[in-house]
């Protein structure tokens, strides 16, 4: 024994095996046979025992091992948009591609251990027709990608095993190709795992975390596991994003040995709030990253750090940040929008999830930088170091600028705001920064 709270009965000779386990099913909450490879299933089932334990203890996760899945089911706090499905050439999933995927799933469970591709473009047809606004025409060349898309999903993460013949002929035309799956079974009923019976929620927020404190150890606990959670799932934690009691597990020195102790990276505090130094890839995109967009946008926090804080130019302006929650609540609104009514079964109210922040009042203000400020800084760094971007972005430098912008914003580096954006604290990180680009080795496609 360690005498450690955390990974308690880990020899230390196998800590960073555990810890690497630890990050993965954090990056990858579905891991199959195949899915992210196949030695990720046995590096989980090392640590099974240890890894439910602490995953449950330390941020209220449930990690479940079937057959030859194992599923880790998160508690939410909040709808995080940041993190989109996406295609094999990495494009966001749309409506029409997660209706398709939703639908997917429903006929896979009642499949057997085979099936078609044209069978379950038959089926989902079938059910996509009685939903209004959506359909399948397989004659159709969008919806037949749209399809495709969210077969793929499921094919890469193990959930169906190509037997024979290929999706791609199908999909170019249904008439002259086929594709046979295998149907992981195990794996098809771990990928939707919600935490209550859909019929029962009347809002989102039924999804969101439910561990409702009764007592005033409960209350700290809830906000510790709240408060790591925030840590490991988001690029940075502002103490003005979150509840207070939250922010206060944040600024203690407990949660960064627990984070340290759990996953073997390095929690990094500053005045405004704590992030997590990824040098291990947990996150599916790192910042600053590779690719001319992440060059762009680390060019561009460099130089919106310098216009803020440079004492001899005009002082940058400073505006009232967004209520963060009041963009939330739309966007609950907006999901809510969609669900059946018809389905709902009402069942006896409960209290809000403890934990959710309250509202903001609006005083906090941060510096302001113009549209027209980034649209210059972009032109100029385009011709500084122009050999580092294909010709396709010297001819819409717009378009990267609005990519990179969007990746600032993905890591809370901004918030975007009619005519501009506000600067937030991360950006000061890389105020100092002195950044050298590497000349592009081959290039870039256009799309």
């Amino acid at each position: 024994m360690t005498g450690e709270r955390f990974a308690a009965d880990v020899a230390e000779t196998e800590l960073a095996d555990y810890q690497r386990a630890l990050r993965l099913v954090l990056r990858h909450p579905l891991v199959t046979a195949t899915w992210p490879d196949e030695k990720a299933l046995p590096r989980v089932r090392r640590f099974a025992t240890t890894l439910r334990k602490d995953l449950a203890e330390a941020f209220g996760y449930r990690l479940e091992l079937h057959g030859v899945t194992a599923r880790l089911v998160r508690a939410k706090d909040r709808l995080d948009h940041t993190q989109p499905a996406t295609s094999r050439t990495g494009r966001p999933f749309d409506r029409q591609r997660y209706a398709y995927l939703a639908l997917c799933l429903a006929v896979l469970g009642r499949a057997g251990i085979q099936i078609t591709l044209s069978e379950l473009a038959e089926s989902v047809a079938a059910d996509a027709g009685r939903i209004t606004g959506l359909g399948l025409d397989p004659d159709s060349g969008a919806d037949r990608r749209a399809f495709v898309d969210a077969v793929g999903w499921i094919e890469d993460r193990g959930v169906l095993r190509l037997a024979d013949g290929s999706s791609a002929s199908w999909a170019s035309d249904p008439g002259a190709g086929e594709a046979l799956y295998d149907i992981a079974r195990d794996a098809v009923f771990a990928v939707f795992r919600p935490a209550r019976v859909l019929q029962h929620i009347e809002s989102v927020t039924g999804l969101f975390d439910r561990s409702f404190a009764s007592s005033g150890n409960a209350e700290r606990r809830a906000a510790a596991q709240a408060a790591r959670r925030a840590v490991v799932e988001s690029p940075v934690v502002y103490f003005d994003d979150v509840a207070e009691p939250v922010a206060n597990h944040l600024r203690g020195a407990t949660l960064a040995s627990d984070v340290q102790r759990l996953t073997g990276l390095r929690v990094e505090r500053r005045a405004e709030g704590v992030l997590l130094v990824d040098t291990t890839n947990l996150s599916g995109e790192r910042f600053p990253g590779s690719g001319s967009v992440a060059q762009m946008a680390v060019l561009l926090a460099v130089e919106i750090g310098a216009r803020v804080t440079d004492p001899d130019g005009r002082k940058a302006r400073r505006l009232p940040v967004p209520d963060g929650h009041a963009a939330h609540r739309q966007r609950i609104r907006d999901v809510d929008a969609g669900l059946p009514a018809e389905t709902f079964v009402p069942v006896e109210a409960e209290p809000p999830p403890a934990g959710q922040p309250v509202d903001d009042d609006g005083t906090h203000r941060l510096p302001f930088v113009a549209d027209s400020t980034l649209r210059a800084a972009t032109g100029e760094l385009l011709r500084r170091y122009g050999k580092a971007f294909g010709a396709q972005w010297h001819a819409d430098p717009d378009r990267l600028r609005a990519e990179a912008v969007a990746q600032l914003e993905r890591f809370d580096a901004i918030i975007r705001v009619p005519g501009g954006v506000l600067v937030r604290p991360l950006i000061g990180r890389y105020r100092a920064t002195v950044a050298t680009v590497k000349p592009r080795a081959t290039a870039e496609p256009l799309f």
